[in-house]
């Protein structure tokens, strides 16, 4: 019968060498008295040792992607270097300044010295480890490769959160630009133009349309902020909800964005290099094609794509060569086709698979570079014409007056 692993926690200590110099550090273990000891081992007499608290900012931290990819990576070098498993746990765990990070290694470390296996104790984290990184672990244990595996699965984590990450860095500034934009405009209609109303009334003659039209949405939006804030965030919130419990929903958004101008250019290949990437690893690790596919469906991240491997997935299983299968789901590109052609009649598909992947994160790469040199100025344009705009409605009555009066 196992026996569960106590639970170890990180200590603050100060103490003396044999010098005399007062040194302080950090130790792992799992009561001061313990820690108190292996630091006589090394010839530290310790003053103080005190178990080391969460900081108020870091104990709410989200665990994100780029953590779990970090920690797959530093696990693939330790075993890679021959340190073993529990060691390398304890040793990664220090690493991290995210106390909810340090506390899902060091819950897998106990479950791993309780005797469960490394793909057991993952599984048991499925809001961190999904089921293609569980299987890929588990492969690796069962072929004495697992520092292998590991480290195909630190480069995969790697390559998919960089990917994700141009994603979001196309699609960000915009965003963010937009809505600086409507910030601008709402303070000036809020702010500035009733100050300049209470100048027009006294003007005594009538203002140009162009005016009347600014100074009716300031009086719209002063009468209606407080609904139009209400009806933003709950349009927000059907919209958040709608997508989380809706697969209707879920589907027609991923279809959509597909169509959009440049966006749905950038979300197309970066679904392609995804599959590429997920399926070259996978079956790089000796999981066979049809188990593979079923790793990839999830992974692409759009129905269109999930829906078209899993039609690929059918064609294959029934004897059909993973390249025809692509070509007649009318959704992969050629490029993609081919590529993958060459590599089934080479016997090279995980290597040739590798390369689509690469080809195409290396395009979203560039189309984000341009698209962000490209829209640029259209931002430009379209701030000057919003804040330019209003600006020459609140003039307008000013230079018709002064020549009025030069008249």
């Amino acid at each position: 019968m196992a026996v569960k692993a106590l639970k170890t926690s990180t200590f603050a200590w100060e103490g003396t060498n044999k010098q005399g110099a007062k040194i302080k550090g950090e130790a792992s273990g799992q009561n001061p008295a313990l820690v108190k000891a292996q630091l006589r081992k090394q010839g530290i007499n310790p003053t103080k040792v005190r178990k080391k608290s969460a900081s108020l900012f870091s104990a709410g931290k989200k665990i994100k992607p780029l953590d779990i990819a970090l920690f797959t990576r530093q696990m693939a070098t330790m075993m890679k270097a021959g340190v073993p498993l529990l060691q390398s746990f304890e040793i990664i765990s220090e690493g991290f300044e995210n106390p909810n990070m340090r506390k899902v290694v060091d819950d897998l470390k106990q479950e791993v010295a309780a005797g469960n296996s490394f793909a057991s104790a993952l599984r048991k984290q499925p809001q961190y480890f999904d089921d293609l990184y569980c299987n890929l672990v588990d492969s690796g244990e069962q072929s004495g490769a697992l520092e292998t595996l590991l480290e195909r699965v630190a480069s995969y984590k790697e390559k998919t959160e960089a990917l994700k990450a141009k994603i979001k860095k196309a699609m960000t500034y915009p965003i963010s630009v937009v809505v600086v934009a409507v910030i601008v405009t709402t303070i000036l209609l809020l702010k500035v133009v009733p100050a300049f109303e209470d100048v027009f009334k006294s003007f005594g003659a009538e203002l140009p349309a162009f005016t009347q039209m600014v100074v009716a949405l300031s009086k719209g939006l002063q009468q209606w902020w407080f609904l139009i804030v209400v009806a933003l965030f709950a349009f927000a919130f059907i919209f958040k909800e709608a997508r989380k419990r809706s697969e209707g929903f879920r589907n027609w958004l991923d279809r959509s964005l597909l169509k959009l101008p440049v966006i749905g250019d950038i979300l197309y290949k970066s679904a392609v290099a995804r599959y590429a990437r997920t399926l070259s690893t996978t079956f790089s690790a000796g999981v066979p094609l049809v188990e593979a596919l079923d790793s990839v469906s999830g992974a692409t991240g759009n129905v269109v794509f999930k829906n078209a491997v899993n039609k690929i997935k059918v064609d294959v299983s029934s004897g059909v060569q993973l390249n025809f299968a692509m070509r007649a789901t009318n959704v992969f590109p050629s490029l993609a086709v081919q590529m993958t052609a060459i590599g089934e009649e080479s016997g090279a598909l995980d290597a040739m698979l590798d390369k689509v992947a690469t080809f195409y994160e290396d395009d979203v790469d560039n189309m984000v570079d341009n698209m962000a040199t490209l829209i640029e100025p259209m931002i430009m344009a379209v701030l000057g014409v919003l804040v330019g705009g209003l600006i020459i409605a609140m003039y307008l009555p000013i230079f018709q007056l002064g020549s009025i009066v030069g008249g």
